[in-house]
């Protein structure tokens, strides 16, 4: 059974830093691709930061400079490291791991964990 689990969210204040943890079991971690989504009060889910399973890293231009999403292929965990966070972070932030095998796409989701940034 695949399960992923965050970890680290929380109240911070502008400027501050946080960092998301992601615990993957159930799954071949190294061969799937890892991103991190969030969900903001009235807004759709938006890919915020993605790694796929060769190492490669990209990012939302909102983000690019702050965030650095990083893994732990032996510890089956990803990581989402935050810094000189805004407001418009605030979010529920989501795991996902994805694979496409032979044409069949396999998606999973975290439960999520809040950041908020406010003063």
């Amino acid at each position: 059974q695949v399960r992923l689990v965050e970890s680290g969210g929380g109240l911070v204040q502008p400027g501050g830093s946080l960092r998301l943890s992601c615990a993957a079991s159930g799954v071949a971690f190294g061969t799937y691709a890892m991103s991190w989504y969030r969900q903001a009060p009235g807004k759709e889910r938006e890919l915020v930061a993605a790694i796929t399973s060769g190492g490669f890293t990209n990012y939302i231009d909102s983000v690019k400079g702050r965030f650095t999403i990083s893994r732990d292929i032996a510890n089956y965990r990803v990581y989402l490291q935050m810094n000189s966070l805004k407001p418009e972070d605030t979010a529920v932030y989501y795991c996902n791991a994805r694979r496409v095998v032979v044409g069949t796409r396999y998606d999973y989701w975290g439960q999520g964990t809040q950041v908020t940034v406010s003063s």
